[in-house]
């Protein structure tokens, strides 16, 4: 795996807490750890009022205290909307997390003298990092005017050490359009990366997956990786929220402790937050 990791804190800590402490016999697995995870679609740090605010959305990530955050529509000097920021580091900056920057599109850029304009998804965490990678998977672009599926990058992979227990934490955003034959395909990609990872080493799917839970192309990832989120609790949009297509899924040795969807209008959608307790044989 490539080395993109972006060291940008020396801080490792384990937030949140488990409901009443689980000891390792009781868990079934001969050593556990704590994980809180939060899925987050920052749509470029705008919020629903249309308004730019980067300090915002780490706000918003920092008061769930999440040890990984898998974040969707990041911005890396992209475009005037954003204004040319660094979104990725940005928010690793002012929340002391170590982040992985995984572009979907990495383009030549409008400006002389600026470096490349990029957009993609991104890892933040406090907890040690072993090993990074950008896998690509189909994806029919929204940067080509003819665009036709092909492979392409932008599902990214981070994998951590949580307290002993090695975990497999990716990241994903899947196609938008309503015809589902892209996200089928994306599907079949996503579970060939999923299997090659080592068996039984826990392993987390956060992403904006642009389905409902009862979308056929998502069913056989639904098969593979449990849904850990609250059942039932829509994630877009941010403001009345009717949709579920966000999530953090897990597979592996975990436990579901709790969860929550919270209210904020800090993006488009509302993010996912998930307490686990994760283990290792």
């Amino acid at each position: 795996m490539r080395p993109r990791l972006l060291a940008l804190a020396t801080a490792f800590v384990v937030a949140g807490s488990v409901a009443a402490a689980t000891p390792a016999a009781a868990s079934g697995f001969p050593h556990v750890a704590p994980l809180r995870v939060m899925a987050y679609n920052i749509h470029s740090a705008i919020g629903e009022d249309g308004v730019l605010d980067v300090d915002r959305t780490a706000a918003t990530i920092a008061a769930q205290h999440p040890d990984v955050v898998g974040l969707e529509e990041v911005d890396v000097n992209w475009a005037t909307r954003s204004n040319y920021l660094d979104e990725a580091r940005e928010l690793a900056q002012r929340l002391h997390m170590h982040v992985f920057f995984a572009p979907i599109y990495d383009l030549p850029p409008d400006r002389p003298g600026a470096p490349n304009r990029q957009f993609g998804v991104a890892v933040l965490t406090r907890l040690p990092v072993l090993a990074t990678e950008n896998h690509p998977i189909t994806r029919l672009s929204t940067q080509d005017p003819n665009p036709v599926p092909a492979p392409a990058p932008g599902f990214g992979e981070v994998v951590v050490n949580d307290r002993g227990v090695r975990v497999h934490v990716y990241v994903t955003h899947l196609d938008y359009r309503a015809d589902p034959a892209v996200r089928a395909m994306q599907v079949a990609d996503t579970l060939s990366i999923l299997d090659s990872d080592p068996v039984g080493e826990p392993q987390i799917l956060i992403g904006d997956f642009n389905a409902e839970p009862s979308a056929p192309e998502l069913a056989p990832l639904l098969a593979r990786m449990q849904d850990t989120a609250p059942a039932g609790a829509p994630t877009y949009p941010a403001d009345v929220p009717t949709k579920k297509i966000d999530y953090v899924t897990a597979a592996g040795w975990f436990r579901v402790l709790g969860g929550s969807v919270p209210d904020t209008l800090a993006s488009d959608h509302r993010p996912v937050v998930t307490q686990l307790l994760v283990g290792r044989g």
